[in-house]
């Protein structure tokens, strides 16, 4: 120990006596008359550059004033020989580093024995009087030093009166820092949550049954935390199951499950195991082998490392029982003989029940779940290092209901809400979807397998007069001439995976190609899976104006919005100044995670938008759809970042040149052509929309009214039934519009006639046999298909048919593939909707179909009732009441849940419509207490 400690005090030495001869230290303000000194280290020196940049003080003010500021280059050993003659005459010294008082410490050691008139009194994390200043929790940005440096200045030159003059009245721009009123509304809770990708191996690999629970840790596998996956807590990188084995003694849960990487699992977390072993705990691990570190950008695992590896070492460890689960369990035939005596191969189907078993055996057991990450099949599969599956799905539109039961079993982002003419349906984005093909297992028929052919792509409204839309570009008038008095901050909001990162890179390579300085800090955190994304761009004429790379409190000159969920939210908002801050933003509807778990949420766009101009100011908001732009003009939305960025550079707010722009997107290399293109589009967008009209196809007729929504009701009813079905639909929702005018007078909206006549139209065309078969075959899906597809295509239908398809041990019954011989007996099927109701339907006398026929008449009752008994007061419970079958969607099981849990909501809302006929019901349902219960009609 001594000898260590010898050797370290002799490299001490050596280092300092280096820096006496080679400082990196430096005295950036002399004043040879100062009384007082600031020392600064690292990054805080910008910072408090930054701040007296924005107290509008020069450096050559300060120092005229008797401060000096040294910035330390050298935290440990300090340079003692420089320090002593900065300090020399100075009476106090600010101390401002980030985190502990490394120099501080190091500062009070130096000057303890000095002459008392060599001895300057040290503040830092403490002030003279012991009371905290400089904090060191946290990040240190200007807006936390501004105020206290300010009021430092002023303490020490306010008493001599020729010094007033350095502050005067800079002290006002501590105000600015200031963090600003928010305004709160319900869009709060729409927030921007990072995902696992489209594909990812732990939308199924994080699942556990019914019952149990798991631990998290280090890995891309922590998302599961912030789902329903009964998932929770954090440890430390290779103390995956220490906290349970701490607390397992006191509690009467006997087992858990805990997520393990296989990375963590290489670099740390077999010790894990080992100890969980040597404690006898309960407990099994789920290596998750998906062949890459994923979290940080895929890299290969620093080792060899292989699933039968990872079986035979924890075998050897003393582990109780090995299993294997896998996407391909066939790919381990010829080679059990490599694992371990007693492991078992289970398809990940069998995950459930393979949880189920091990969590009754005794000790440390182990379920390593191989399936490659998502993202790292696709990056493999552009470097043509792994076979593109020639199999992709399409949701038929037409039939979904848009239950969202896809999305409950596959957890995809990749399945997304589209907004039809029907209502909210699923549909695949193809562009993200990685083949994982789990989405199928939704209880629905609208699945269907395309093979063959390739993916059209579609061609925009600009694909036939391309030369013609430049022309217009070209005659845009340029924005005026930047003046820089300061830098210019820019903060770019958006989704990470869609290029907003791209965006920020660009522009300040535009600036360095102008010469000019830019920094770009990028916060994505889990972005790379759909999360938020800030962008803070800085750019400046001088190097000089650059200090710290974060957008600080109230500083930001501009915003734009790729996405306005992130730049609603507070970490955005709060570099808004009020009255000065621009902001363009792109309110095209980007699904946030909430939508894979509640088919009816809502982005509350209007409330994020009365947020950003609450913060910036009416007239200093303007909104663009850069998605509809896109795909409109361009014939997809994958350039829509860009689009947005050309109509923020027309808008003056990214002070670069033109010719710089279009140079930084052809050095990108990446989709030259289209993003130049979608560059011009925003720039049209912003500087002459109505050519932008011009130039698109004309629109067809709006049908919001109330009687375009009646109209599309019976043409619909008429194509379902016949007009006599039709005209029982008109009739009803006639009744409605009367009795609402009545009350609420000729001039109203009719929300209630509109509810009415929505529900109804969806209860009436309940979508049994022969109402599926006849929107496959009325030449809807063909046209769907082919905008997506192009060439020689195989069908495979994903469906549940009653006579083929049962229920087994009180399981939903499961869906099988069917080829393209089907087509032709579902257009005869579809004849068969004659037969609907009568004594020769078929399929008309299950359970689920007489709930269904029940359903119509009892919402007609219930209108009824409703219309009886009408007020202006009751209208708003009414409306809501009379809405209620719009959520009674999806198909068998799934269907009855939210038939049940609509008809609990119903008494909600009757009680509150009636109280005196209707007593207040019990506790709510969830959802989850309906999954898979069959409830029969009343």
């Amino acid at each position: 120990s001594l000898r260590i400690e010898s050797r370290l005090a002799d490299k001490l030495a050596a280092v300092a006596a280096f820096a006496r001869v080679n400082t990196i230290d430096r005295e950036v303000i002399a004043s040879p008359h100062a009384t007082v000194g600031i020392v600064t280290c690292g990054k805080a020196h910008l910072d408090l550059m930054e701040v007296i940049r924005r107290l509008q003080i020069t450096p050559e003010m300060l120092g005229a004033a008797g401060v000096r500021l040294y910035k330390v280059g050298l935290s440990f050993p300090i340079e003692q020989t420089r320090m002593r003659a900065f300090a020399q005459g100075l009476r106090e010294i600010l101390v401002i580093e980030e985190k502990g008082a490394i120099v501080e410490t190091q500062l009070r050691e130096l000057f303890y024995n000095a002459p008392a008139d060599a001895r300057p009194v040290l503040v830092g994390k403490l002030d003279a009087t012991g009371a905290p200043l400089v904090s060191a929790l946290g990040e240190l940005r200007p807006s936390r030093l501004i105020d206290l440096v300010a009021h430092w200045l002023a303490a020490h030159l306010s008493h001599d009166r020729a010094n007033n003059t350095v502050l005067g009245d800079h002290l006002q721009h501590v105000r600015d820092f200031t963090s600003p009123e928010l305004l709160a509304n319900e869009a709060d809770s729409v927030k921007r949550v990072p995902y696992f990708c489209a594909g990812c191996p732990h939308n199924t690999s994080t699942k556990v049954p019914e019952g149990s629970t798991a631990r998290a840790g280090i890995g891309c596998h922590f998302m599961a935390n912030w789902m329903d996956r009964s998932t929770a807590g954090l440890i430390q990188m290779g103390g995956e199951g220490v906290d349970w084995i701490s607390h397992a003694m006191f509690t009467k849960t006997p087992h858990v499950f805990q997520n393990l990487g296989d990375g963590t699992y290489y670099h740390s977390g077999y010790l894990a195991i080992r100890q969980a072993v040597a404690a006898k705990a309960t407990i099994t691990y789920k290596i998750l082998y998906n062949d890459a570190v994923a979290m940080t950008g895929g890299q290969p695992v620093d080792g060899v490392i292989s699933v039968d590896r990872i079986a035979r070492q924890v075998e050897s460890e003393g582990v109780t029982q090995v299993v294997v689960v896998s996407d391909d369990i066939d790919q381990y035939d010829g080679i059990r003989n490599l694992f371990p005596a007693g492991t078992e191969f289970h398809d990940r189907t069998e995950l459930d029940a393979v949880q189920r078993r091990l969590r009754e055996i005794g000790g440390v057991t182990v379920l390593i779940y191989e399936q490659t990450c998502a993202a790292e099949k696709r990056r493999r599969r552009k470097k043509g290092e792994l076979v593109e599956p020639k199999k992709r799905l399409l949701i038929n539109e037409a039939v979904c209901e848009g239950c969202g039961d896809c999305t409950v079993q596959s957890n995809c982002v990749a399945v997304l809400p589209t907004e039809t003419a029907m209502g909210r349906k699923r549909k695949i984005d193809q562009t993200a979807c990685n083949k994982d093909y789990s989405c199928e297992k939704g209880f629905c028929p609208s699945f269907v397998g395309v093979t063959g052919g390739k993916l059209r792509k579609k061609s925009g409204a600009l694909s036939a007069g391309k030369a013609a839309f430049l022309a217009r570009v070209g005659e845009l008038p340029l924005p005026e001439p930047h003046v820089w008095d300061g830098p210019w901050d820019l903060l770019v909001t958006g989704v990470g995976g869609t290029g907003v990162v791209t965006v920020g890179a660009v522009i300040a390579m535009a600036a360095h190609l102008e010469a000019k300085s830019a920094s770009v800090l990028d916060f994505m955190g889990f972005a790379q899976k759909g999360g938020s994304v800030l962008s803070f761009v800085r750019l400046a004429d001088v190097p000089e104006r650059l200090n710290q790379v974060r957008i600080d409190t109230q500083q930001a000159d501009a915003v734009l919005a790729c996405d306005m969920v992130v730049a609603a939210s507070p970490e955005a908002l709060q570099t808004v100044r009020h009255g000065r801050t621009r902001i363009v933003t792109n309110v095209h509807e980007i699904p946030v995670a909430e939508s894979l778990k509640n088919p009816d949420a809502n982005l509350k766009t209007d409330l994020l938008l009365a947020k950003m101009r609450f913060a910036a100011g009416d007239d200093l908001v303007e909104t663009f759809d850069a998605q509809s732009l896109a795909e409109e003009f361009l014939g997809d939305t994958i350039t829509a970042n860009i689009l947005a960025m050309g109509f923020a550079w027309q808008r003056g707010l990214i002070p670069v040149g033109l010719p710089a722009m279009q140079r930084a997107i052809q050095l990108n290399g990446v989709a030259v052509e289209s993003n130049l293109l979608s560059f011009a589009l925003g720039r049209l967008a912003a500087g002459n929309p109505a050519a932008l009209r011009e130039e698109a196809a004309a629109k067809t007729a709006n049908d919001d009214t109330l009687d375009g929504l009646i109209a599309r009701g019976i043409a619909h009813l008429t194509s379902y039934q016949n007009a006599a079905w039709a005209q029982r639909f008109e009739a009803s929702v006639r009744r409605a519009q009367h009795a609402e005018q009545a009350c609420a007078g000729s001039d109203a909206t009719l929300p209630l006639t509109r509810a009415v006549a929505r529900s109804l139209m969806k209860l009436m065309s309940y979508k049994d046999e022969y109402e599926v078969a006849r929107l496959y075959t009325d030449g809807s899906f063909q046209r769907q298909l082919a905008d997506q597809f192009e060439g020689a295509l195989k069908l495979e239908f994903h469906m549940a048919p009653p006579l083929l398809a049962r229920p087994k041990n009180g399981q939903p019954p499961k869906k099988i593939a069917l080829g393209a011989w089907l087509l032709p007996l579902l257009k005869l099927l579809a004849k068969g909707k004659a037969l609907r109701g009568g004594v020769f339907d078929l399929f008309g006398h299950t359970e689920e179909r007489r709930m269904e026929r029940g359903l119509v008449t009892q919402f007609e009752c219930r209108v009824d009732e409703l219309l009886a008994n009408l007020t202006t007061d009751r209208l708003p419970s009414a409306v809501q009441i009379a809405a209620l079958p719009m959520s009674m969607r999806g198909y068998g099981h799934v269907r009855h849940a939210n038939v049940a849990l609509a008809r609990a909501r119903e008494a909600e809302l009757l009680h509150r419509f009636m109280p005196d006929r209707y007593p207040k019901p019990m506790t709510s349902p969830t959802a989850g207490q309906f999954r898979g219960i069959a409830v029969v009609s009343r």
